[in-house]
């Protein structure tokens, strides 16, 4: 009987030992795993790059580049407003209040006329961001910085592939979003974007679909005619909106002082909203400019259209000319839907 108790207690002793064995093999299991959580949950490292597709292209860019040359006047507002460095800039086409112009230690290339292409060489930049005035010269520009990422963000309004006022929406927001994945600011380009949908939005809304509208660009004391569609800034805006536009002339252009036209033919198409672009006023220089609201006013021709005797006048921001930014046009527009409320 002894016999078989103590048989018996050493079974049980030898099951309770490995039950204890089990659970410290568990626990140290257990252990292991909890060891390997951190690495198991930690973030993926960001990429270093993105690779971009520009008008000739796909480009890879690199994210945060640390030497930025921009070019294109449609970027520098939307580069400043997100606190970006640049190395050089063409300080000669850019508004006067730019952060850039009035910074010494940003390089200035000039103009698109007689551009100092060689002070692109000398910053030794990561990246440069070509457009506009400056797409002439992106093949010079691959060439003199080899190892820099170049990419030409321009896009043509006036393209077959769709109407002037798609290309230009699309254009901006393409170029946003672009410009959001290269320096890391998609919640800002996102944001900037939709500003600018609600900024189209509102306009259209505002307009009543039978007001006849006429757009100008005063350049010199001139006055050009500025087309519905491809005229500078104001052309593809018929598009978005569906403006009546109070007079069509033939063979028009996308020159930067409008087509020829004369005062009576304006006062004779009796527009019901007037639209100016003031381009003396976005250029620096020391010739006397006269002031496009003094053009305007100035004109007997003009006192009796229903767009003066109305004050029904929209002036374009006075740099537009030389900013066309997508904060510009959300200004414009904005402006639009104010003015066609009242």
């Amino acid at each position: 009987m002894k016999k078989m108790t103590f048989t018996l207690m050493m079974a049980i002793l030898v099951m309770v030992l490995a039950a204890c064995g089990a659970s410290t093999n568990n626990a140290n299991s257990n252990a292991g795993t909890a060891s390997n959580t951190p690495g198991d949950t930690a973030e993926p490292a960001k990429p270093a790059t993105v690779e971009i597709t520009d008008s000739h292209g796909t480009v890879t860019v690199p994210i945060n580049p640390k030497n930025v040359v921009a070019l294109d006047n449609r970027t520098f507002e939307t580069l400043a407003e997100w606190g970006i460095k640049l190395a050089a800039a063409p300080k000669k086409v850019m508004p006067a209040d730019s952060i850039y112009v009035a910074d010494d230690s940003v390089q200035d290339i000039g103009n698109h006329g007689e551009p100092k292409l060689e002070v692109i060489a000398a910053v030794n930049p990561d990246l440069v961001i070509v457009g506009q005035r400056f797409a002439k010269y992106y093949e010079d520009i691959k060439k003199l910085v080899p190892n820099a990422a170049v990419i030409d963000l321009n896009f043509d309004v006036s393209a077959s592939d769709g109407t002037a006022g798609d290309q230009l929406v699309n254009g901006f927001k393409d170029v946003t979003t672009k410009l959001g994945q290269i320096f890391d600011k998609n919640e800002e380009a996102k944001k900037l974007n939709e500003r600018f949908d609600q900024s189209i939005a509102a306009a259209k809304a505002a307009y009543n679909g039978t007001d006849t509208v006429m757009s100008v660009i005063v350049s010199g004391g001139n006055i050009g005619y500025s087309a519905p569609h491809n005229g500078r800034v104001w052309g593809p805006l018929y598009d978005i909106f569906g403006w009546t536009p109070s007079l069509k002339v033939e063979k028009t252009t996308t020159d930067h002082q409008g087509d020829e036209i004369s005062v009576e033919a304006i006062a004779q198409s009796n527009p019901d909203w007037l639209l100016v672009l003031d381009r003396d006023a976005a250029i620096s220089s020391t010739e006397k400019k006269t002031p496009a609201q003094d053009v305007i006013g100035n004109s007997p021709a003009l006192q009796n259209t229903t767009a003066v005797t109305k004050g029904q006048i929209v002036y374009a921001p006075a740099d537009t000319y030389t900013n066309e930014s997508i904060q510009t046009f959300i200004e414009i527009f904005e402006e639009i839907a104010k003015a066609l409320k009242k």
